[in-house]
């Protein structure tokens, strides 16, 4: 249960008055009777003296002799109190409580303290229970008497009285305390309602910048402690909100750098549970909804990358680097480098990073099968033509007829060797950028029928038909003659070479809204699928046996590839086998 500060600072006061008046009220309870008893004595003191004057006046005008029976009446009566005269052999002269009768029956006072207090000091007081009575009083002594002591005077009041004087008096004392608690509440209250009231505005303000609203400023301006501590509440708010607005910027942009990074990052805690995984490594994985949290092992099931979580947070190693392969769609290749973080020497988790490097891999393979294919493509002729030289130097020369077909078999593999070598150069030059194009309007229409006269006699030998499905008024193309004629003639050199006897070629354009869409489409062997995605590589042949039968560098597609991109276009194929094969590329209208 929540008691506000209001309340508390009520109960509080409240709490200390009336223990204050508490205290005040038992003293005034404890001294009061005390008091009440010494202005009792001090009045009967002053009656009795009077009482004393009278009986001495008295005594006087009848020559000693008095009744004391009647003076102790007539006492009595006038002060409402118990007149008592003794003599000084303690006999009981008059007593104005008692008849003549009882009179006579009373026991000497002679012992009684007061009365000899009184002889022997001159006052004489006592409180005790009187048997005659029957009732507790208190008693007041003087002696009496004109040159000597005649006896004593004693007046005697019941304490009963006392007792009621000091209930009214105690009663007063009670309402005028209660009184007083009653305003001290009211009081205490107002002052708990204005000392809280700023308190209470602070941790409104307080509360509200604890959910991050800092607009909020308390309205106090006073100029003492709570004053102060408005001003540094406020300047809190302001240096939080400030804070806060930077690292949110800070995070902002580190949050920015993280997501675009090419490089994988994930940072897990010390117990290898993911607690940041950056938009690249979800990719990498194909990795979809929240991975806050969880186990390693349960976002990236590769069990090499586990490995090395579990050797950072639980094995203690500081520094982790390796090269793990993860089986996706496709393979790729990563080079994973993971670091301890620690916190004053207590550790709080590692990062990792993920560099893909499947093209480095996939080229640095390319590079060797490009070495091997080269070395093997220029060893072929070679080998046949130093083979052929040596055998005419050895006696061939001799015989007109085979000089002349070693000569040849020479004469082709020098073009062959010239065709490899000028189509490497090509290449070499496309891939680096220093193969300058210029692009101009080009008849695409033109193009193609000059490449298939080029191709006539090859055409003609292999009674293949060739169709040209050409709109009547084909738009011009952007492009590089030259190179545009290389790429419509390897095609079509392709196309013949693998097109049995009486197949169909046909040339197909098809104008776009921003290009120009073109197809070249045989009858011939067509390609596995298997060897689709890597039929436009470097020296692949899907028969290779057939390929060097026809006179391939293995270059052409590959060149093909890379003049269609060089002019922002794409270059396409689909192919069965028995069904003929379908090249196609774009390239922009001007």
């Amino acid at each position: 249960m929540k008691i506000n500060l209001h309340w508390k600072l009520t109960v509080f006061f409240c709490s200390a008055v009336m223990v204050g008046l508490l205290l005040g009220y038992f003293y005034l309870s404890s001294h009061l009777t005390a008091y009440l008893e010494r202005d009792l004595q001090k009045n009967m003191k002053r009656e009795i003296t009077l009482v004393r004057d009278f009986v001495e006046t008295h005594q006087s005008d009848q020559t000693g002799l008095f009744d004391a029976q009647v003076m102790a009446h007539r006492m009595g009566s006038k002060l409402d109190l118990r007149v008592t005269i003794v003599g000084l052999d303690g006999k009981v002269l008059g007593d104005s409580d008692l008849d003549d009768a009882a009179l006579k029956t009373v026991e000497n006072h002679g012992a009684r303290i007061e009365i000899k207090d009184a002889l022997k000091t001159g006052w004489g007081v006592s409180k005790r229970y009187s048997y005659t009575l029957k009732k507790y009083l208190l008693y007041v002594a003087s002696p009496f008497g004109q040159g000597r002591t005649a006896g004593v005077i004693r007046l005697a009041m019941p304490l009963t009285d006392v007792e009621i004087l000091e209930e009214g008096s105690v009663k007063i004392v009670a309402v005028a305390i209660f009184l007083i608690f009653i305003f001290s509440l009211g009081f205490t209250s107002i002052v708990a309602v204005i000392v809280s009231k700023p308190l209470r505005e602070m941790s409104i303000v307080a509360r509200a910048m604890a959910v991050g609203d800092f607009t909020r400023h308390p309205s106090i301006r006073s100029r003492d402690e709570l004053g102060d501590l408005a001003h540094a509440l406020t300047y809190m708010s302001d240096e939080v909100r400030d804070k806060l607005r930077t690292i949110e910027r800070e995070r902002a942009r580190l949050d920015a750098v993280i997501e675009s990074l090419s490089e994988g990052l994930m940072v897990v805690n010390e117990k290898g549970a993911v607690l940041l995984m950056n938009a690249a490594l979800r990719k990498f994985f194909l990795i979809s909804g929240k991975v806050d949290g969880r186990r390693v092992a349960e976002v990236i099931r590769n069990s090499a990358v586990t490995d090395m979580v579990d050797c950072l947070v639980l094995g203690g190693e500081r520094l982790v680097s390796r090269e793990i392969t993860a089986e996706l769609p496709e393979e790729k290749v990563f080079r994973v480098n993971a670091v301890q973080v620690r916190v004053a020497d207590k550790l709080e988790g590692a990062v990792l990073v993920f560099h893909d490097i499947s093209e480095l891999r996939r080229l640095e393979k390319v590079r060797q099968d490009f070495v091997a294919n080269v070395s093997h493509e220029l060893r072929t002729p070679v080998a046949s033509i130093k083979g052929y030289t040596e055998t005419l130097l050895g006696g061939a020369m001799d015989d007109p007829q085979a000089m002349k077909e070693f000569l040849g078999i020479i004469h082709n593999n020098s073009d062959r060797l010239v065709n490899l070598i000028n189509d490497l150069l090509d290449l070499a030059r496309i891939e680096s950028g220093k193969m300058k194009m210029t692009l101009i309007p080009v008849d695409a229409a033109g193009v193609i029928r000059k490449c298939v006269a080029i191709l006539e006699k090859a055409v003609e030998a292999k009674r293949l038909t060739i169709v040209l499905d050409l709109p009547a008024t084909l738009p011009k193309v952007l492009a590089d003659e030259a190179r545009l004629s290389q790429v419509f003639l390897n095609l079509l050199d392709n196309a013949v070479k693998y097109t049995p006897a009486d197949g169909q070629i046909i040339v197909r354009a098809l104008p776009g809204d921003k290009n120009i869409h073109f197809e070249v489409i045989d009858s011939g062997i067509g390609i596995p699928e298997k060897d689709l995605p890597r039929i436009f590589e470097r020296f692949y042949r899907v028969d290779k046996a057939r390929a060097r039968d026809v006179g391939g560098t293995g270059l052409g597609l590959s060149i093909v590839k890379h003049i269609v991109a060089a002019h922002g276009g794409e270059v396409a194929v689909h192919s069965s086998p028995g069904h003929g094969t379908t090249f196609s590329f774009v390239v922009p209208k001007v």
